[in-house]
């Protein structure tokens, strides 16, 4: 990991400070809200399964979603994705509010309306995180993202017992009420941040072939793959705690709504504790061996709750989940944000959020309809093993080790001259480079054309292919295509810092007089459509 700068070194940022404390008002409302919406549902129904899919209501629109927000937030200005997410879910708690005061609310249509916030959620969690490299210099993004997760659990730490009074004093229209204000603050903070994003070059990507790039830049990158499927199991597996609280506050300790708020607070206390332990944790442990850590103790900690009725041992035991839960999941996030260059970044946090709320929305699902059948302490105690599976998953499939590559645009590549009058979108393109190689050198680099071609692909590429000259040996060709003259120029300006080892290990392996000869040409069908051939056109005349 780099460097360990001060936790709060980030808030120096003014543009930061000011919506970070924007944020914080406005979790400390969705916390509210969350009470209200999970301590309303044991009132209008008696189904543990129904008070479960409350949480699964919030984090499955995340995962169906946040791919799509991802490409918003990459292609469009975030500053205008956040607002118009934050508006959005605003304009859905207001109505939440009134229909809850006017008794309205059935349980599908409390689903309803958490789903709805669900989706205002997908939308603006992508563009947000991406924004924190707007906001902050690189070197600050790893105080950054464990100051918004230290944020988010400090309301965590109060939020729910406050949430958990309201409801209990004023009801869950109160609690939604109180979550319709608290978007105020980041509203208004959105509108007078003055964004730094820079000025874009190229046109928009369309939004499918900005999924499927996405979609491509991850699957070349097994890096990030590991950190998608171990953020997966361990949503999948811790989010039982979460999920069952309501009724483990209400069935096994036998508590009400400000019991439920506490228990919640303690998972805050804790994940606070984790937030400040993370710099020294990175400096003394490997990613793999934080991640271990982070199951176990999740793993113990469910195992806890679920073998008491004791608030006291459960609350000690929602401490131990809460440090957890914010070390492994702000080191998932940050491993992604450090390891995807700006034009991705979005996309790749939606994707590690489309992995860690798809295991989380399972989970609630499967645990709550255990519990339905079995009871939540036998839910919590299966729930326990799984998270411990997690622990032996990492003997086969670890954590990446971190590496503090330089992601900023190569920025060498400068679009050439053409002697052909052509429109951005003119195609397909087919690119050839012609590379003079000795044969004591064949081996190094064939070796290094792996590491090339993965680089290609990654960021566009399509029918990549090496090939070598039979009359000429020495003659090697790399041959590519793209769809559009602009996807070829998209292609190159993707190129990184951290790329350019490889291109000047493979450059100077050529030994040709000249540099690598590069031949840009556009394709050309000849071939007449089937149902042209035998037009009368072609017939000669006898």
């Amino acid at each position: 990991m780099p460097d360990r700068k001060p936790l709060f070194a980030p808030l120096s940022n003014t543009t930061f400070r000011d919506l970070w404390i924007a944020n914080n008002i406005s979790n400390l409302g969705g916390l509210i809200q969350g009470v209200g919406a999970a301590w309303m549902m044991t009132s209008i129904s008696a189904s543990e399964n129904m008070v479960a899919l409350v949480q699964a209501s919030t984090t499955l629109p995340i995962m169906l979603f946040s791919i799509l927000s991802g490409a918003l937030a990459d292609n469009f200005q975030r500053r205008q994705v956040i607002l118009s997410a934050q508006v959005f879910m605003f304009v859905v708690s207001v109505l939440l509010a009134v229909f809850a005061y006017l008794g309205w609310i059935g349980p599908w249509m409390l689903l309803g309306f958490t789903f709805l916030i669900g989706c205002g959620t997908a939308l603006n969690n992508p563009a947000w995180q991406a924004s924190v490299g707007d906001m902050v210099p690189r070197q600050d993004v790893a105080g950054a993202v464990s100051l918004n997760s230290m944020g988010f659990n400090m309301t965590r730490s109060v939020g729910p017992a406050l949430g958990g009074a309201i409801v209990a004093f004023g009801g869950g229209a109160a609690a939604f009420a109180a979550n319709a204000a608290s978007y105020l603050a980041l509203i208004y903070a959105l509108f007078r941040w003055q964004n730094s994003e820079k000025a874009r070059t190229l046109p928009r990507e369309d939004i499918g072939p900005a999924v499927a790039a996405g979609l491509r830049y991850v699957a070349m990158s097994p890096k990030l793959l590991k950190v998608f499927f171990r953020s997966f199991i361990f949503g999948l597996s811790s989010i039982a705690i979460l999920a069952l609280m309501p009724i483990v506050a209400r069935d096994l300790i036998k508590g009400g709504p400000l019991t439920y708020g506490l228990l919640l607070g303690a998972f805050g206390v804790g994940a606070i504790g984790g937030a400040f332990a993370n710099g020294w944790l990175r400096e003394k442990l490997t990613s793999e061996n934080i991640v271990r850590l982070s199951f176990a103790g999740f793993a113990l900690a469910e195992a806890a709750m679920g073998a008491t009725g004791n608030g006291i041992i459960a609350g000690l035991a929602a401490i131990v989940a809460g440090a957890c839960w914010v070390v492994a999941l702000s080191l998932f996030n940050t491993i992604v944000q450090l390891s995807t260059p700006r034009w991705v970044v979005g996309r790749a946090v939606s994707f590690y959020q489309t992995a860690s709320f798809g295991g989380m929305a399972a989970g609630s699902w499967v645990w709550g309809a255990v519990a339905e059948s079995a009871g939540s302490a036998t839910a919590l105690s299966i729930a326990a093993i799984v998270t411990a599976v997690g622990v032996v998953i990492g003997l086969f499939l670890p954590m990446p080790v971190f590496e503090d590559l330089d992601l900023d645009p190569l920025d060498r590549f400068r679009e050439p001259d053409l002697n052909l009058e052509i429109l951005p979108r003119s195609g397909p393109i087919a690119i050839n480079i012609d590379y003079e190689i000795a044969d004591q050198d064949v081996a190094e680099f064939l070796s290094l054309m792996v590491e090339r071609r993965r680089i290609r692909i990654r960021d566009g590429a399509q029918a990549w292919a090496l090939m070598r000259d039979l009359e000429n040996p020495h003659i090697w060709t790399e041959t590519y295509h793209t769809p559009t003259w602009v996807d070829y120029v998209r292609h190159n300006h993707r190129r990184t810092k951290a790329d350019a080892l490889n291109f000047d290990q493979i450059r100077a392996l050529h030994r040709g007089e000249h540099p690598p000869k590069v031949h840009r040409m556009i394709e050309r069908q000849v071939i007449p459509p089937s149902d042209d051939v035998f037009h009368k056109s072609h017939i000669v005349p006898h």
